[in-house]
């Protein structure tokens, strides 16, 4: 029947996007800095708004995207946060380094989530121009802050289904 809830006496389980207790560590890159500060910011922005004190909030910075996933499994490691947001911005160039660069990252982040037991979520950039990276990392349209929403949403859903 057309408007009937079909989801009646089903239990669903789905995160919340309030941020109040929860801790984050944030791995950001350097390497396309201009890019990554924007990310920071707008992730920053979106816990604060979400209510996540700035006392549960830790920020390692890595030379490059590379570098990401290794640092965010020795922060996972440590035990102390509900999740990890992990941003970088990856610019196509003239050579196959690109894609190197992406393949690890991607994979060594989305490993780390199923090793670590906690949310790891991925908002490292990879765009094909620095103006499809400005686009995404504008204040309109903030990878950054999408990844700290969806960092908050996992959390709230990983403690949900211990």
């Amino acid at each position: 029947m057309a408007g009937e809830d079909l989801r009646k006496g089903i239990r669903i389980w789905e995160g919340t996007s309030e941020g109040a207790g929860l801790r984050f560590g944030i791995i950001v890159s350097q390497f396309n800095r201009t890019i990554t500060d924007a990310l920071l910011n707008g992730s920053l922005r979106t816990l604060r708004q979400c209510g996540a004190h700035e006392n549960n909030i830790e920020i390692a910075k890595v030379p490059g995207a590379f570098e990401i996933p290794s640092i965010a499994e020795r922060m996972g490691r440590m035990g102390r946060f509900d999740a990890l947001i992990c941003l970088g911005a990856v610019i196509q160039g003239e050579t196959p380094h690109f894609d190197y660069i992406c393949t690890e990252v991607s994979h060594g982040i989305g490993q780390l989530s199923r090793d670590l037991g906690l949310p790891v979520i991925f908002g490292v950039l990879t765009t094909d121009s620095v103006e499809q990276a400005i686009a995404r990392s504008s204040l309109e349209n903030n990878k950054g802050s999408e990844a700290a929403l969806a960092a908050i949403e996992m959390a709230h859903l990983y403690k949900s289904l211990k």
